[in-house]
């Protein structure tokens, strides 16, 4: 993250770290590939009680873990040992050399978060995973990756794993833009409140130019190429790299009603296209951030489906 001090961001960046660690949640930076690839990521402390399970939540694009699960990290951490890690090229985890574009594949985030969960989790313990958008990319890629011997439920949340170039377009209209990265990286407050208007279906308010200049230089200042690159090297929908098929494990499909990075009727077309093992929920009054928007009903949509009793009030 950019080392400035002024402005909000700072102080919000710094705010949802103490949720972490209010959560019981340790940082730790963790070596992999001999110490090339290095993962970022708040984990449960050592020593926590193995009789917890433990879950991998796994963030979208845009800002680091901690912006995208700060409302989840409570309420999960009492029932699991959380592992949440920044992706490769967000937050502070870094990969050299850099990978070129055929090389920063979904696939090659799972391969690393794969890593990370052998250095972190003890042999023959199983695993849960969570992804959002993104995430929910490289969430499949893990199930797959690793099978059902070592990841037990999977939750894909918000995320079209049947991508291709006409949902690209279609996207591109609703947001006026000519190119996803431009979408997805924004660099002006302009950019930054679109994307937010396609990201969330409640109105947020009004918020100054000034704010959002300070996010953007905040949240999309580092990186920018080689996060165009995972833009570029996304294989989900092309067929000539990758064929979607069913996952071994159970599996939820979360997905807010009113979507508009990806409209909800992409969510029945990956609940079929992922097998027998799958469910679908929707959460009524939410767009691509149902995380944020209806933190209780998704919290408790993912305690009661991760845990083999329903879960109690929050």
């Amino acid at each position: 993250m950019p080392s400035s001090t002024l402005g909000i961001a700072p102080l919000l960046d710094a705010y949802f770290r103490r949720r972490f660690a209010a959560a019981g949640l340790v940082q730790a930076s963790v070596p992999l590939d001999g110490g090339a690839t290095t993962m970022q990521c708040w984990r449960f402390p050592p020593g926590a009680s193995e009789e917890l399970p433990v879950l991998v939540l796994l963030h979208g694009f845009g800002p680091p873990a901690t912006w995208q699960w700060r409302p989840q990290v409570g309420p999960l951490s009492r029932r699991f040992r959380l592992v949440v890690p920044d992706l490769l090229f967000f937050g502070g985890s870094r990969t050299s050399p850099t990978p070129v574009d055929s090389e920063c594949s979904e696939a090659h985030q799972a391969e690393a978060v794969a890593k990370l969960i052998g250095a972190i989790v003890a042999p023959s313990t199983r695993v849960s995973v969570v992804g959002t958008s993104y995430g929910g990319f490289v969430a499949y890629h893990v199930a797959r990756l690793l099978g059902a011997e070592a990841v037990e439920r999977v939750v894909i949340a918000s995320s079209d794993l049947l991508k291709g170039d006409a949902d690209d377009r279609a996207l591109l209209a609703r947001g006026g833009a000519e190119r996803v990265d431009d979408l997805m990286l924004p660099r002006t407050p302009e950019k930054m409140r679109r994307l937010m208007e396609l990201a969330y279906h409640r109105p947020r308010g009004f918020i100054p130019g000034f704010l959002l200049r300070d996010l953007v230089q905040y949240l999309y200042s580092e990186n920018i190429e080689e996060k165009e690159g995972l833009i570029k090297a996304i294989s989900l929908g092309n067929k000539d790299k990758f064929q979607l098929t069913p996952l071994p494990q159970q599996v939820l499909v979360l997905w807010g009603e009113h979507d508009q990075i990806f409209p909800i009727e992409k969510a029945f077309q990956v609940t079929r296209q992922l097998g027998a093992n799958v469910r679908l929920e929707i959460l009524k009054n939410s767009g691509h951030m149902p995380q944020e928007e209806d933190t209780k009903r998704f919290n408790e949509a993912l305690l009661n489906f991760l845990l083999p009793t329903p879960s109690s009030s929050l």
